[in-house]
């Protein structure tokens, strides 16, 4: 199956291409500039495509991601949030239809070069936070590009994390040899990862629970653990009767 593989440069796409590489027939990768808050992320992909061996293609699209404000991805005067990235606060970087528009133009590009499958690195954790990660938008997807390319070439999206963990990835990574420290994942494109970020910590934790080796460095390598911490306190709060914490001791008026 001749693949293009749709990677910025993380983690997880660049394990989707060494997977493609490894089990298909890697066509070439694709990356779009958004108008992203730094572009870090497309060296990294571009240095993976050398890797492979295969070509890669940046796809302009800064005119489009102009009007696609209001997340902290497109503008600078909305801050990366810290913290777990199972967190409401990470709404905030939804970048609005950003996967349909890019995967229109990859499936535009894999009819024109005779590729049979698109992948993207979506995974079960993007679920709750990305309308455009999910299951249910990866068939209507698929349903819709049928349509559009029906007669010219069936191309099909290609998904293979759809329903898995970022842990489960990072497992992939490892069995694939993937060179985790030559893969961006921060949202924040500093000289280093932050370690701080949703991005950052969801990646240290999914590497930890994977045991993968992460050679990378970080700013504050630590902080997922006390952001897991916190988020697991707020979770077990959460799920805490209102009456057994209003007789909880402590709760009385004074």
């Amino acid at each position: 199956m001749k693949t293009i593989v749709v990677c910025s440069g993380g983690l997880d796409s660049v394990t989707l291409a060494y997977k493609v590489a490894a089990e298909h027939k890697l066509h070439s990768l694709i990356s779009f500039d958004y108008g992203q808050r730094h572009k870090k992320e497309l060296d990294f992909a571009a240095r993976t495509a050398r890797d492979l061996g295969v070509k890669h293609h940046i796809v302009d699209l800064t005119p489009v991601g102009a009007l696609l404000t209001g997340s902290s991805l497109t503008s600078d005067d909305i801050d990366v949030p810290d913290g777990h990235y199972a967190e409401e606060t990470m709404r905030v970087t939804v970048v609005p239809n950003r996967n349909a528009i890019m995967l229109a133009v990859a499936f535009g590009a894999a009819a024109s070069a005779g590729a049979d499958a698109v992948a993207a690195a979506v995974h079960g954790g993007d679920h709750f936070i990305y309308p455009d990660c999910r299951p249910d938008f990866i068939k209507s997807f698929q349903a819709m590009q049928d349509h559009a390319l029906e007669g010219v070439k069936d191309v099909k999206l290609y998904t293979p994390f759809v329903n898995v963990s970022k842990a489960d990835i990072a497992l992939e990574a490892g069995r694939l040899g993937v060179p985790v420290d030559l893969t961006w994942s921060c949202y924040k494109g500093g000289e280093t990862h932050c370690g701080r970020c949703g991005t950052c910590v969801e990646r240290r934790e999914a590497l930890e629970l994977a045991r993968v080796k992460d050679p990378t460095v970080y700013v504050d390598r630590d902080y997922w653990k006390q952001a897991r911490a916190e988020h697991r306190a707020r979770q077990l709060a959460a799920h805490v009767p209102a009456s057994a914490s209003a007789s909880a001791p402590g709760n009385a008026a004074e």
